[in-house]
């Protein structure tokens, strides 16, 4: 019962939004009486925070820790992660985190304080990727990781909003070519750490 109320509050929150959501919406799309729903959550903001630590997990925030993959493979690869998540839906949704922060972070404080704490999280999961990879030469040396990483995720955020309003993935492709092309060093092969090859002159 309670995972039948969680999964169909996603899916509210992904299609109506938190505002937009009634519990009645949730409940009649869950399939459950309106009853068993206090049974389990006090408030629809109690709700919404479970159902956004469940999406940050799904996200695979795990894989910028992966020291088998080289960095800046691992945080293509996340963000790559995310992309094919929407293709999924053709691109008609975007990031439960960026909605919920453009919608209801300034009148619900215990979602603004998740909110914080879950985009602190992954700043901080692609900041340390960030120095990984300045560490191996693969990104440029002189970037702040912390400041970096806010950047990237800032960026994506606008990038998946204009996803949304095209209905199209090439926002995300202009994301994906402006932002690694600033992060990647020149001084080394893109997502190896090996230094290019060079012929020398006959």
């Amino acid at each position: 019962m309670r995972d039948k109320i969680v999964d169909a509050a996603a899916s509210c929150f992904h299609d109506l939004g938190f505002n937009g959501c009634s519990i009645q919406d949730i409940v009649d799309k869950g399939g459950v009486p309106k009853g068993s729903f206090y049974n389990y959550f006090k408030t629809k903001e109690v709700l919404a925070v479970e159902v956004l630590a469940l999406y940050a997990q799904g996200t695979r925030r795990e894989m910028l820790a992966d020291s088998s993959t080289p960095p800046v493979a691992r945080l293509r690869g996340h963000f790559e992660f995310m992309a094919s998540r929407y293709a999924a839906f053709g691109y008609s949704k975007g990031c439960l985190i960026g909605n919920f922060a453009a919608e209801s972070s300034d009148h619900t404080p215990l979602i603004r304080a998740h909110l914080a704490d879950s985009l602190a999280r992954w700043t901080e999961a692609v900041a340390n990727a960030i120095r990984e990879g300045q560490e191996d030469g693969s990104i440029v040396a002189g970037l702040d990781p912390v400041g970096t990483a806010r950047f990237l995720i800032n960026s994506w955020e606008g990038a998946v909003v204009r996803m949304k309003i095209a209905s199209s993935r090439e926002p995300l492709e202009d994301y994906f070519t402006i932002a690694f092309s600033l992060l990647v060093s020149r001084e080394k092969t893109v997502g190896t750490g090996k230094k290019p090859s060079r012929k020398t002159a006959a």
